[in-house]
């Protein structure tokens, strides 16, 4: 990561671009500085839509399926239609997940966790500057939810101080996602925080979280909670984020339900930098 690492005056606040609120997004309205989009959901689609978000946003593109995990070579079709995606969309920033999707044989078809541990660590670091080197722009490795504690090497906070560093990314924390490992894996989000590197953190994922018979699940289908506006203003506090992105994918709400969440995003990251 080249960029400057200060502190902006407030975040840009954005949401993920989805079928059901397109015609919203692109009316460009006042709500919305940036927007971030699927890569995959444009692989086999025309680019015209990327043009026009770019010609009125800045654009993250999210990457679902480079497996930057798993052991041996990128596909390199896929890694080739994520550039495509890049490009077309001038991305300010691509981001990916810390995990794996498939292995040699078989597409899973769902982010898995990864043991923290050397090997894994150097796999990711390898794959995530030959991402940078092709797309020539910066990458942000996302956090995932885990539903089971792998034994490894480093915690979670050291794996992620390391990985950054060796690779030259920087991170997009999704903040829901640490609030749920949190809760179903009992440990203090804020303490984990802090053990970060500050410097790294330069995106927010923000989506309500559901509950399960005690479990916490990321289903992308929730308003924000309280506790996640709470943790979201720590981290920037903590941090020089940039972009905040809201995401929803199942019971998308009315585009003035979206646009009041955005906005109440915005106010609380405004406090967060003022206080």
């Amino acid at each position: 990561m080249t960029d400057n690492n200060e502190m902006i005056e407030v975040p840009l606040i954005g949401v993920g671009f989805r079928k059901p609120f397109a015609d919203w997004v692109l009316s460009n309205p006042t709500e919305l500085d940036c927007v971030e989009v699927t890569a995959e959901h444009f692989f086999d689609s025309d680019t015209s839509v990327l043009s026009q978000l770019a010609s009125d946003y800045l654009v993250s593109v999210h990457g679902l399926g480079l497996s930057l995990g798993t052991p041996g070579p990128l596909d390199n079709s896929t890694l080739s239609q994520f550039q495509r995606v890049a490009d077309h969309a001038n991305a300010k920033w691509i981001t990916e997940h810390i995990a794996f999707t498939k292995t040699d044989d078989v597409d899973l078809g769902h982010l898995n966790p990864l043991p923290m541990t050397e090997s894994s660590l150097i796999i990711l670091a390898d794959h995530a500057r030959e991402v940078m080197d092709r797309c020539q722009r910066p990458l942000l490795l996302e956090n995932i939810t885990s539903y089971l504690r792998i034994p490894g090497d480093y915690t979670e906070p050291e794996f992620l101080n390391r990985l950054c560093e060796r690779a030259g990314s920087g991170l997009l924390l999704d903040v829901t996602n640490l609030l749920i490992n949190g809760q179903n894996h009992c440990f203090d989000p804020v303490k984990w925080l802090h053990e970060v590197d500050p410097d790294f953190i330069r995106q927010v994922h923000i989506v309500g979280y559901s509950i399960q018979n005690g479990i916490y699940h990321d289903r992308h289908c929730e308003p924000i909670q309280d506790n996640l506006y709470d943790l979201l203003s720590e981290v920037v506090r903590y941090a020089p984020v940039e972009a905040v992105i809201l995401e929803r994918d199942m019971a998308i709400p009315a585009s003035t339900d979206l646009a009041a969440e955005l906005l109440r995003l915005e106010e609380t990251c405004e406090r967060a930098r003022n206080d």
